[in-house]
């Protein structure tokens, strides 16, 4: 059972028409959208949207996966619920969850993503700051 206390970060999503499928339920590629819209809320509360911003440096995603568990519907909501997985040499992960309105777990993700240098093209190590800041999370 996932202890939905560990995600400190949550993000509710309205489910629109255009998010459904032939079934008439959620698409996996919106499942797909909703996991990135909780990797961007977790850039924007770390500070790595603001680095980034500044620096010409950020975090690429290199990995993703998502295991549906049960379908979402329209009308109604997504709640992405994200936290830090692990913090490698230069790579980080982060674990979501999708909860319908129910609190019921609809899809569980996971994101690997590495620090980049956009100027230079290449990885660099988390640096110390961010390893304490994504910690938070």
């Amino acid at each position: 059972m996932t202890d939905l206390s560990d995600f400190k970060l949550s993000l509710e999503i309205r489910i629109d028409w255009s998010d459904l499928d032939m079934y008439e339920h959620v698409n996996n590629v919106s499942y797909m959208r909703y996991l990135q819209s909780g990797r961007v809320n977790f850039w924007e509360a770390s500070g790595i949207h603001d680095f980034y911003r500044g620096s010409n440096q950020g975090t690429m995603l290199v990995s993703t996966k998502c295991d549906f568990r049960r379908p979402l519907f329209y009308p109604g909501k997504a709640v992405i619920k994200t936290k830090l997985d692990f913090i490698g040499n230069s790579s980080f992960g982060l674990k979501h969850i999708i909860l319908n309105e129910k609190d019921e777990i609809c899809a569980e993700g996971q994101d690997v993503v590495v620090c980049f240098d956009f100027d230079q093209n290449k990885t660099f190590p988390v640096p110390e700051w961010l390893r304490e800041k994504i910690s938070e999370f």
